[in-house]
């Protein structure tokens, strides 16, 4: 049999969609129901070699049943699936309204704030919005739509504030909501003496591609949420890094839907 450069980039294509669909489902429930399935396929066919027709019938109904099961308890998943194919960078979205001035002092306010609370060891969950909208997030708290600065950030969060115990959400360079509620992380693999506030920032993020960063009211450590996963004691340097990325590739998406280009 001979094998062409189109057999290669089938079986290449076919290779690196298995192994986006392993990445979504690692660590999560769907890695074990996964294997579940596995041994269920396995047994159907042993017991169709081995002529055991009862085992077999039972076994290949239950697969047929399985598939609107598959749906429901996979839902998380495939949704998380459906939203990195949409995050592809085929096609670019109009971003809405977006401050583009002065992205460097927006980050240096962002990150004085942050090592201010962390200082203070008063607890603090931002979200930044990134290309998944989280207007649903948005609309569980309090309207702001302020300039972001340090004093606003640090007295958001100050304790006994009405507003203290929720996250607040950045969108577009501003401070968009405070007081928001978010969904907590059902993941197994997650430390189980992390509090509520690491595990809301660590369930949006694997509901969005947002950015979670979380000081705790305890330590005054300061984490980072992104694709569900958590990583703690993070250094000034890294985070300024991550808000670079993350505003100045914001600004470059609006100058280019701008241009009135859309694919990039």
């Amino acid at each position: 049999m001979n094998i062409t450069i189109l057999d290669i980039i089938d079986i290449s294509i076919v290779a690196y969609v298995f192994y986006k669909l392993y990445m979504l489902i690692k660590e999560t429930s769907a890695e074990q129901l996964i294997k579940g399935i596995f041994v269920l396929l396995v047994a159907t066919k042993l017991s169709e070699l081995l002529q055991l027709h009862v085992v077999h019938w039972v076994l290949a109904n239950t697969i047929s049943i399985g598939v609107i099961a598959i749906l429901i308890v996979f839902q998380p998943e495939l949704r998380r699936a459906l939203e990195y194919i949409g995050r592809t960078k085929f096609i670019s979205k109009p971003i809405g309204e977006f401050d583009e001035e002065n992205i460097d002092e927006i980050i240096e306010e962002l990150i004085e704030a942050i090592y201010s609370l962390s200082r203070q060891k008063i607890g603090a969950l931002i979200i930044i919005e990134r290309e998944t909208g989280i207007n649903d997030i948005i609309q569980t708290g309090t309207i702001i739509n302020a300039k972001i600065t340090r004093q606003i950030l640090i007295n958001i969060f100050i304790p006994n504030t009405p507003l203290h115990d929720g996250a607040l959400v950045i969108k577009n360079n501003r401070v968009r909501a405070a007081g928001c509620f978010l969904p907590l992380t059902d993941s197994k693999y997650v430390n189980k003496e992390l509090g509520t506030r690491h595990r809301a920032g660590i369930g949006i993020s694997e509901r969005s591609d947002c950015i979670s960063i979380i000081v705790s009211e305890e330590t005054g450590m300061i984490s980072i949420a992104e694709n569900g996963k958590l990583y703690k004691s993070i250094s000034k340097e890294y985070i300024k890094n991550i808000l670079n990325q993350n505003f100045k590739k914001q600004g470059e998406n609006k100058r280019i839907f701008k241009r009135g280009v859309f694919f990039k």
